[in-house]
Parts: structure tokens; C-alpha cells; sequence
């Protein structure tokens, strides 16, 4: 399957060798020619929503960058560490000059950081965040409790987002493209060969069905063939709602079709992502 999302892109492996160790920092906030700034190809965040990056531009011509960029010396220019979101906003806003924090931070300590940001600021995506972990994993022979330590989330939370990457590439990029949830992903897992798992996933995204409709598929998977579906197939009309609807608030949603009802269903994971969600809908 052909790559057209950027998944994957070096996301297996987040190490530069050009860089200078050790852990001085340069300063406070200071100011750099943005085009002395370069971006980190290596980076665990290879998506970017356009839409969100022009109204950030939008918001930077009027205001101004608020937030340096966090840089760090790599040859004859620096690279970025954390903000490539703002840079590429302030490329768009044609600035000339942008505010820094110039670090002297070691790879490890780079890709830490940038997960760290993106994790916070909840950007980064499932995906994302499991090859970056796979990353410190591997190149820094860090185990995943010391992983999750380091990023302030517990081991579970990393084994979970972690599995993704046993999906076939094809059912990756469903995940990746939102298309899937990380929880739809990982009940796809319960089928053991690729074919049934692409199978599977396909179906799930088509006829958009919930985590529990998935895992009970995947139970009576038998002989590479699903079973056929126990419940009324949605029209296309509900489909493409449920697919709008979950661009529009970042989470997993169907719209379906069961006996004598219709039913919109919402996952969230938290009180905090119920009200997230909610604001999301109270503002439209």
C-alpha cells in the first residue's frame, strides 16, 4: 500500500547524529531568522491539519508568536526540538524573525521533548505516538516503564498504543486517518492474520461500527471469512455523517441502524474529553 499520509515517515527511527550532546542551555528566549530554522524530518509528528495552521497564522499576524520555538544548534543552523507547528505557521505569515529557546539537548533528550509537547497538547496520533515510543524503545534500549516514566503516562497507556503497530500497514493507515479508532485497532488484533485484520477493519469503517460490535466480529471470525452482519446495514447517507462527524470532534462516533432504532453513539475517554466534546457541540 502506498504511503500517502506521511505514516511512517522516519517515524521508526527519531535519531540525528549531527547534533551536539550534552544538557547546557543557551539562554532565555532569544530571536533567530527564521530561515535559519530547519525542521526535524525525524520528528514524531508527521500530520498537520491546514485548516488549524491558517488559523494559527491568522492569530500570529495579529498577536504575534506567543510561544518561541524550541531550537537546538545543528550544523550551521538549528533544529527544531519543539514547535514545528508554529514554524510553519510563521512561514506562512511570512516572518522574518521568530522567538527562541535555543537548547544543547542530546537525541534522546530531543525526541523526549517533542513527544512530551505533542502528548501534552494531545497533537500527536496514535500512530504517531507508537512509533515514537517505539523509537526510544529501540534506539535507546529503554524498556516501556522507563518510557512511561519519562513521559508521564503509565505503562498500560504505552503497551496499548504500542500494539497498533502490530496492525498490517493498510489498517495502520485507517488508524492514522482517523478512519479507525485506537481502541477499534486494537480489538481488530483479536483476528491473527493480516488478511482477516484488513478484512475486518474495512467493514468496521464502512458500516462504522462501535469497539464492541468489533470485538464481538472478531470472536466469531472462523476461516478468513467474516460473518455476515447480524444487524441492518446503515444506508451511505449514515456513513458519511458518522465520518463528518468525527472530523469534527476528534473522536470515534457511528451512526447506525439497530432494529427498530436509529442511534449516534459518541466514545470518549474521560470527563475531560465528555466536556471537550461537548463544547465542541455547544458551540456550533
Amino acid at each position: 500500500m502506498a504511503n500517502k499520509s506521511g505514516l511512517g515517515r522516519g517515524l521508526a527511527s527519531l535519531i540525528t547524529t549531527n547534533t551536539t550532546e550534552g544538557d547546557v542551555e543557551h539562554g532565555a528566549v532569544d530571536e533567530l531568522a527564521l530561515d535559519l530554522i530547519e525542521p526535524n524530518a525525524k520528528q514524531p509528528r508527521s500530520d498537520f491539519d491546514e485548516e488549524k495552521l491558517d488559523e494559527l497564522c491568522a492569530s500570529i499576524i495579529q498577536h504575534g508568536l506567543l510561544q518561541p520555538i524550541v531550537v537546538r544548534p545543528h550544523g550551521d543552523k538549528y533544529q527544531i526540538i519543539a514547535g514545528e507547528r508554529r514554524w510553519r505557521a510563521c512561514n506562512k505569515a511570512d516572518l522574518e524573525r521568530v522567538p527562541v529557546r535555543i537548547l544543547s539537548k542530546n537525541d534522546q533528550e530531543t525526541i523526549e521533548i517533542a513527544l512530551v509537547e505533542n502528548l501534552q497538547r494531545e497533537d500527536l496520533n496514535p500512530i504517531e505516538a507508537a512509533y515514537g515510543y517505539r523509537s526510544l524503545l529501540i534506539t535507546h534500549d529503554m524498556t516501556q516503564a522507563q518510557v512511561a516514566e519519562r513521559l508521564g503516562k503509565s505503562r498500560v497507556a504505552i503497551t496499548n498504543t504500542m500494539r497498533l503497530l502490530d496492525l498490517p500497514q493498510e489498517v495502520q493507515e485507517m488508524v492514522f486517518k482517523g478512519q479507525l479508532s485506537s481502541g477499534a485497532g486494537r480489538a481488530i488484533l483479536a483476528v491473527k492474520d493480516s488478511d482477516g485484520q484488513i478484512k475486518l477493519a474495512e467493514k468496521a469503517a464502512e458500516e462504522s461500527l462501535s469497539v464492541r460490535e468489533i470485538e464481538t466480529i472478531a470472536r466469531l471470525y472462523t476461516g478468513g471469512a467474516l460473518p455476515k452482519s447480524a444487524r441492518p446495514v446503515s444506508p451511505k447517507s449514515y456513513r458519511n455523517v458518522a465520518r463528518r462527524l468525527r472530523r469534527l470532534l476528534d473522536a470515534s462516533v457511528s451512526v447506525r441502524r439497530t432494529r427498530n432504532k436509529n442511534k449516534i453513539e459518541i466514545e470518549f475517554t474521560d470527563e475531560d474529553d465528555l466536556m471537550r466534546i461537548f463544547n465542541i457541540m455547544a458551540s456550533k
